[in-house]
């Protein structure tokens, strides 16, 4: 419902009282922990001071299948070696096969019309079964699982029966080329790779199995390649030195045993998907992971037993990992491949509206992309959604106010931001508190999460500053592979602060007790040494018409640094000086003098992230003629060609 001018949406007294949050709240003055209360900030504060009752509290309420023992938290001066649940033990699999009915637990939609589901009894089946051919193959505790593979079932019952059996796992989007694979796998040294023959994107249909040779010649751990099919059989004969999937689920039994690891076990490794050398391998621990995500589909997001969640996201992205964790809440998942504007621009809103989703993520660019087509929503029967969830990017508040208008009135949209890093959120939504435009609602309970200035001192409301976490948290990378002394690690997030994680997010409170994100900390720009984040310009720039996009980058220059402003044209073919004049204009007014670009300059393209992220660190190098690490981690590479241009023929020196 619409609360005030200042608010787009409050939970209504009904569905506050209903909610997951709300019975916690109860669970915690029933043992004498908590005084219930409507009131978020009071709750997340008791939740930070009492991190080993809270943390224990959440593991009972989601219900985590496993042997809990001993203390919550081994303690240690150093942040980083604070240990959670360190006698305590799971398996993630279990906790994630909640249900052996028939309900469909997965359903999958391809851009291409194809669709297929599973049920909760027929996943666990295929699980067992292909974990007990891993194991089999004699693949032990640790040993690691790579998939170079679309958003499907079978990349999850894959990566289930991999955990199943101690497994560490590690995935990358089909989008990657082959040397992007090879920069990633070849790092943790997989047993096997599992694949599959092709995907659909745009209307195009991209052989994968064509670039394994090469990831084979280059990575000579691996000793299998096993491929499943993207419809229901091989559209022709797969190489005979590869292993058919659902050959060796038709073959191998059922293993129904499911032991138990450390709580800390590794699950999987994620890839940063910066350009500044080679990905770092962030690796996360199994209990950390599943309780953390309980927490916040819980508690947060407020999802329950048979809710359906859809999130638009690829494997290679964390969201994927994010989202198959919404198992364990007894929820079904609704996967999609594809391109989200092809065949129609509308693809996802209607998936949404014919299966009654009720969790439904995006990007915030994609949120961005519809408010630019003006598309309207109204005419769907989106009934049972309760909340949408934006991340990627900081989402704009007319997109906020576009959801409310041409998408639902009454839904719970909350922004939310965290990382690969965290595999998870720092801050996000919550039921407790209202919605407002162009805010992220809250801090994540149990994380003690704060905002610092320079000089690592805590900062007011309004101020802008660091986004830092004062206190351990479950979620914290147990390690980076291959990284000696932890020296990696401690360079990434504690170099800044001592002993306080840095996040790397230029960040700002609100009067609201919420959150703006202003842009990443290494490409806060910094005229006259003003620190500015490259969201306060996107932000202006975006809302005009003819501008489908910019990238904003500062250019060292006389000893200081000027601001440069890239855009890509929607509507125009060519950017006039009328234009470049209401630009600067816009900026001016509803920012500063400062903020104002010195230069403006049209572009075909931006470079982005395979996950979709601008990537402003690329850019910024080219146009100081810096040499340019992982060019494959970008999705279109070539799109740096224009800027470094720019530099060697001197046209940015201007």
């Amino acid at each position: 419902m619409i609360k005030n001018q200042s608010s787009l949406w409050s939970a209504n007294e009904a569905y506050r009282k209903n909610s997951r949050l709300e019975k916690f709240c109860q669970n915690l003055e029933k043992k004498g922990l908590f005084k219930k209360t409507s009131n978020f900030k009071y709750l997340w504060k008791w939740s930070i001071n009492n991190p080993e009752s809270f943390w224990s509290e959440v593991w009972d309420f989601t219900k985590i299948k496993g042997i809990k023992k001993g203390k919550v938290i081994k303690k240690n001066k150093v942040f980083y070696k604070n240990i959670f649940f360190p006698n305590s033990k799971i398996n993630y699999a279990e906790n994630l096969l909640v249900k052996k009915n028939e309900q469909t637990a997965i359903h999958f939609l391809s851009e291409s019309g194809l669709e297929k589901k599973i049920s909760w009894k027929k996943l666990y089946e295929n699980v067992c079964k292909f974990s007990y051919y891993l194991k089999k193959i004699n693949l032990k505790e640790k040993d690691r699982v790579a998939a170079y593979v679309p958003n499907s079932i079978e990349t999850i019952t894959s990566f289930l029966a991999a955990s199943k059996n101690g497994l560490i796992w590690s995935s990358c989007s089909p989008d990657f080329g082959a040397d992007g694979v090879i920069d990633r796998f070849s790092q943790i040294k997989p047993k096997i790779l599992i694949t599959c023959e092709y995907y659909f994107y745009n209307g195009n249909k991209i052989n994968i199995l064509e670039k394994i040779p090469k990831i084979l010649k280059k990575i000579k751990s691996i000793k299998k390649v096993i491929v499943f099919p993207y419809e229901s059989r091989f559209e022709k004969k797969i190489n005979p030195k590869y292993l058919d999937f659902y050959s060796i689920i038709k073959k191998s039994k059922i293993d129904k045993n499911f032991k138990k690891f450390n709580f800390n076990h590794p699950l999987y490794i994620l890839y940063s998907s910066g350009t500044t050398g080679i990905p770092k391998c962030i690796t996360h621990g199994a209990g950390n992971v599943l309780i953390e995500h309980n927490k916040e589909f819980s508690l947060h997001c407020n999802v329950s037993n048979n809710d359906k969640i859809f999130y638009y996201t690829t494997t290679g992205w964390m969201m994927w990992n994010w989202l198959v964790g919404g198992l364990s809440s007894g929820a079904s998942l609704y996967l999609y491949d594809g391109s989200p504007t092809y065949p129609s621009k509308d693809n996802l809103m209607k998936f949404c509206s014919k299966e009654k989703i009720n969790l439904f993520g995006v990007s915030a660019k994609y949120i961005d992309f519809l408010k630019k087509e003006n598309l309207n929503f109204n005419n769907l029967d989106l009934s049972n959604l309760k909340t949408i969830t934006s991340t990627g990017s900081p989402l704009v508040k007319e997109s906020f106010e576009f959801v409310y208008k041409n998408i639902k009135k009454d839904v719970h949209l909350a922004s939310i931001s965290g990382g690969t890093d965290v595999v998870g959120c720092l801050v996000l939504g919550n039921i407790f508190s209202d919605v407002h435009a162009g805010e992220i609602q809250g801090e994540s309970l149990g994380i003690d999460v704060d905002v610092f200035d320079q000089k690592g001192k805590s900062i007011s409301k309004n101020d802008k500053g660091e986004l830092v976490v004062k206190k351990p948290f479950p979620t914290m990378p147990i390690k980076f592979w291959n990284d000696n002394n932890d020296k990696k690690f401690k360079k990434a997030y504690f170099l800044k602060y001592k002993n306080t994680w840095h996040h790397g997010d230029f960040i700002q409170r609100t009067d609201n007790g919420g959150f703006v994100i202003l842009g990443r900390s290494d490409a806060t720009l910094n005229p006259g040494g003003v620190r500015i984040g490259t969201a306060e310009i996107y932000r202006q720039v975006e809302n005009i018409n003819f501008i489908r996009e910019s990238l904003v980058v500062g250019q060292n220059w006389n000893d200081d640094v000027r601001i440069i402003l890239f855009v890509v044209l929607n509507i125009k073919n060519k950017l006039e000086k009328n234009d470049i004049d209401l630009i600067k204009k816009n900026i001016r007014k509803n920012c500063s003098p400062k903020h104002v670009p010195h230069k403006i300059i049209q572009v075909a393209e931006i470079p982005r992230t395979k996950s979709g992220k601008i990537v402003e660190l690329a850019v910024k190098k080219a146009i100081h003629g810096e040499k340019i690490d992982n060019l494959q981690a970008l999705a279109n590479p070539n799109s740096l060609v224009f800027f470094k241009k720019l530099y060697e023929k001197k046209i940015i020196n201007e």
